[in-house]
Parts: structure tokens; sequence; C-alpha cells
């Protein structure tokens, strides 16, 4: 038995193997958490115990989902009981696997360098940062930029993608963007501008603390 042909759940209605991802996006908004509150600790008071736990959880993890089964993944259960009210939203499983390898190099490459070497560089500062954008596209907007790296890469089209991205169809009149719904988005980068040009400098003062008395000098 091809391991990879029966990688995913067999649903019917469905000619390839696939998985739900709603359980999917729950999990990835709940390691993007994790990771988050781990990258605040470490730029506020330096604390890189937390992000340590949070690395060996996300290759134990994606190390379930790739070389046993998705199904016995814990953080995949956790985001099944999170939404197992919602109807399944299926997707293919062979692109998610393909995106679930992209994590857990990245998730391994930071394990050796924070866990195992106990050491940070401008390397782990920027595959933090790719791993957080990944999580966050997926969690946020639905968006899998691995399973589109897998479209790219792969001669064989992706089925059931999330939204039916993967289909060519006509946009409904609801997902178009009109002319003035343009204006508006020209309109937020002016009121950017303008806030740096005119409050910059305000902005860059410290705010004090509002409960205790605000210390004038006196010339």
């Amino acid at each position: 038995m091809n391991r990879n042909k029966y990688f995913g759940e067999i649903v019917k209605g469905y000619s390839i193997p696939v998985l739900n991802n709603r359980e999917i996006r729950a999990t990835a908004g709940i390691m993007f958490l994790a990771a988050l509150i781990s990258l605040v600790l470490i730029l506020s008071v330096g604390n890189f115990v937390p992000v340590k736990y949070v690395l060996s959880i996300f290759v134990l993890e994606f190390s379930i989902r790739l070389f046993i089964t998705p199904k016995l993944a814990p953080l995949l259960i956790i985001g099944r009981f999170i939404v197992n009210n919602q109807n399944p939203e299926y997707v293919g499983a062979a692109q998610k696997k393909f995106a679930w390898y992209i994590g857990f190099v990245i998730s391994t490459v930071m394990f050796f360098l924070l866990v195992v070497f106990n050491a940070y560089s401008p390397i782990t500062g920027i595959t933090c940062f790719i791993c957080l954008i990944l999580m966050f596209f997926e969690s946020a907007f639905g968006i899998c930029l691995g399973c589109k790296l897998y479209g790219i890469l792969k001669k064989d089209k992706a089925q059931y993608c999330p939204g039916e991205i993967c289909d060519t169809k006509q946009k409904h009149e609801i997902q178009k963007i009109s002319g003035s719904q343009r204006f508006v988005l020209i309109g937020l980068l002016a009121f950017l501008v303008l806030l740096s040009l005119v409050f910059n400098n305000n902005f860059k003062v410290k705010p004090h603390n509002l409960f205790q008395e605000k210390k004038y000098e006196h010339k």
C-alpha cells in the first residue's frame, strides 16, 4: 500500500484522501499564538524558556502528523475539539502534507539552534518570522502558502483547495473591490503618511505611568 496515496481521510464523494481544513486552521491559530507569546517574552524580558517548550512541541506535532498519522497529532486533536460543532471543510491531503514538511523543517532547524545548541542568531530570527507568517496566513486568511508552493512545483493540479481557489470561476459581486473601496485604501495610506509627518515626534515619546504623578523638570 502506498502511504502517500492514503495519507489523510477517505471520505465518500471525494476522489482523493482529504483532511478537515477547519481543524487545521484552528490548530494553526493555536500554534501562532504560542509562537507569538514566546517571541514577545524573548523581546520584552529575554526569556527563552517558553520558546524551547513550544519548539519541542512543534517538532513532536509535525513528526506525528507526517510519520505516524494526523489522527494522533495532539494539537490537531485540540483543534478538532474546538471546531467539532462546525461542518467540515475538506481539502486535499497531498498539498497539506507538503506544507507540513515545510513546517517540520523550519521547526526542526529552530529546535536544533535554540534547544540543542542553545544559541540564537539572525538565522533564528528570520526562521521564526517565516514560521509566524505561514501560521498567520493559515489561521487568519485560510491561505496555505505551502499548498500554493505545492501547486507550483507539482505537475498535477492540487485538488479540493480551501475556498475552492483551485477552480477557475467568476467572482461574485460581493467579492469584487469597487472604485470607492480602492479610494478608501488610498485614503488610509494618505492618513498614515499624514500621521508620520505631523505626530511622529509625539509618538516617539515614551508613555508615563497613568497612576503615578508625572514629574516635570524645573529650569
